[in-house]
């Protein structure tokens, strides 16, 4: 196998897939990337045996042929080179020796026999929409998503498509975030399917959907699901699991309604949150006549409190809130103000906002 290409293109194609590999690995094949040369292409493909990454680029091709390359090394050492550097990569047995001006490097490869690949089978359904809008709908709710929970099916992100509509939702049982796209009226948008994308996937996805434009195409089928940007992409298995039944878990019956300005709110829950118990991070809201009262507090006696003027006259309320759960919405939604609704102490909390009518943010209470 030897091409010539340059170092951007080659870097650019590396940090599309390196994200994948991880820095330590049981099987050795897994720290490298399979490269593929037919044509005037070269295809690199990295996986952990869950994702799959593969894109291609141009190169000239003066020998075809196909093995495996250390990722981080490679990736690193094209980082180092100076820009738009001519490289020449020629691969003879278990060697590859990468030449660029009067340099040279030799890495060790493994044999692409050895490389494992996920069997895709059929992926018989598809959907299209703009990368932008499925960007969105990731950076909207991917904050909720769980981290390393027992209950593995929390450990991702949930696309539950409905006749006209993809629901993204995430939640790791204390909080849930749900973002809605109104697909076009088409053939493909007449389907149903429940998908559990797990968490390293839907980083990944995220980061390279920010670096695209146009549409992307998702196939799925009962088990995996592709997505398809341009010359990218990413295969991952999907979670097994039943996503708990989130309808049931936001607010229908709220009857306290605050419009709130969402900068301002921020910064004052930000405040509070340096004084907040380490282990708890509890704040507790009061809502009185035509005032929004924060306070927390901590076992060294220091205290926090925060009086926001709002539009309300009612029934008096006291509700205690994990404060980087309300910072996480915060931060996230979109729009100047944000409304928040509210029953009762034991009721959960939701957050809205009119630029985007169809987000929802809810938030458990806590005991203080």
């Amino acid at each position: 196998m030897k091409i010539t290409t340059n170092r951007n293109d080659l870097l650019s194609a590396l940090n599309q897939v390196i994200g994948v590999v991880e820095r330590r690995q049981t099987l050795p094949i897994l720290s490298n990337l399979l490269a593929e040369v037919h044509e005037a292409e070269l295809k690199l493909t990295g996986t952990d045996l869950e994702i799959e990454m593969e894109t291609s680029i141009d190169v000239q091709n003066l020998e075809p042929g196909k093995t495996t390359l250390p990722a981080r090394k490679l990736f690193d050492l094209c980082r180092g080179l100076p820009e738009s550097a001519a490289i020449e990569l020629n691969v003879s047995g278990d060697r590859a020796t990468l030449r660029s001006g009067r340099s040279r490097y030799t890495l060790a490869c493994l044999s692409a026999d050895d490389f494992s690949s996920l069997d895709t089978g059929e992926l018989s359904q598809q959907i299209e929409l703009p990368a932008s809008e499925l960007l969105k709908l990731i950076q909207r709710t991917q904050f909720a998503m769980a981290q390393q929970d027992v209950r593995f099916y929390l450990n991702g992100m949930l696309l539950q498509l409905r006749p006209g509509t993809l629901n993204v939702v995430t939640t790791d049982g204390h909080r849930l975030a749900l973002a809605r796209y109104e697909m076009p009226d088409e053939p493909s948008s007449d389907q149903s399917a429940d998908l559990i994308i797990p968490r390293k996937a839907i980083l990944e996805l995220a980061r390279l959907l920010g670096q695209v434009d146009g549409n992307v195409v998702l196939h799925f089928s009962q088990g995996q699901i592709r997505v398809q940007v341009d010359r990218l992409r990413l295969t991952s298995k999907l979670i097994d699991g039943r996503f708990p039944e989130y309808e049931r878990v936001i607010p229908q019956h709220s009857d306290k309604h605050l419009v709130l300005d969402r900068e301002r709110l921020r910064q004052a829950l930000a405040r509070c949150a340096i004084f907040a118990n380490d282990k708890f991070k509890g704040v507790r809201l009061t809502l009185g006549n035509g005032t929004l009262t924060l306070q927390s507090n901590n076992p060294e006696h220091e205290e926090a409190e925060e009086v926001l003027d709002v539009d309300y006259q009612g029934e008096a309320l006291e509700i205690g809130f994990n404060v980087i759960y309300l910072l996480d919405a915060l931060t996230t939604i979109p729009g100047q103000s944000i409304t928040l609704s509210l029953r009762n102490a034991d009721s959960s909390g939701l957050m809205t906002t009119t630029e985007e009518p169809t987000l929802r943010y809810v938030v458990m209470p806590m005991r203080l």
